[in-house]
């Protein structure tokens, strides 16, 4: 059966959107997913499943729905999206904790034709699925602001790298 990675927007990140990963773990097993894996407590998971990967964002919005009274953000990939991602990374001599894959279900040359605010020393390109972002100065000070991908979440590439391990098929 696939592994997926979903990642889920704004939970347990300062303060905001509390979200237990036993919780989210229950959660994802009660909607019928198989090996349910969370990995550190910021919404990522990785699972089996034979549905597609709408079929997975919709479902886990909806419990979400009901769990939190509120709309959490999901974004699911397949492991071949998550290796795509990592291998067109076009800032790979960066650490990994300076560069985020931002992670969004528009199209990245038109999320990025939205506007970009704020932006001093940060580098952006344009991959698949996602907008990437080098903070060469960290993340945590930058004032950087992607009008189009407002919406999306952003993870650093060593949280992809971990992903993409974690939803590596079993026969590879």
């Amino acid at each position: 059966m696939p592994r997926v990675a979903v990642f889920l927007r704004a939970v347990n990140v300062g303060g905001t959107g509390k979200l237990p990963m036993q919780v989210l773990r229950e959660l994802c097993t009660q909607l019928g997913f198989e090996n349910v894996q969370t990995y550190i407590a910021s919404g990522n998971v990785a699972l089996e499943t034979d549905e597609d990967v709408v079929a997975v964002k919709t479902k886990i919005e909806a419990a979400l729905m009901a769990y939190a009274g509120k709309h959490v953000g999901v974004y699911v990939r397949t492991h071949d999206e998550l290796c795509q991602i990592a291998a067109q990374n076009p800032f790979h001599e960066a650490q990994g904790n300076q560069v985020t894959a931002v992670l969004i279900d528009d199209d990245p040359e038109r999320a990025l034709q939205k506007g970009v605010r704020g932006q001093v020393d940060e580098e952006l390109a344009v991959g698949p699925s996602v907008l990437y972002v080098h903070y060469p100065n960290r993340m945590g000070t930058s004032k950087l602001k992607l009008q189009g991908a407002l919406d999306g979440t952003a993870r650093n590439i060593n949280t992809i790298e971990k992903m993409r391990a974690l939803t590596e098929p079993a026969s590879r």
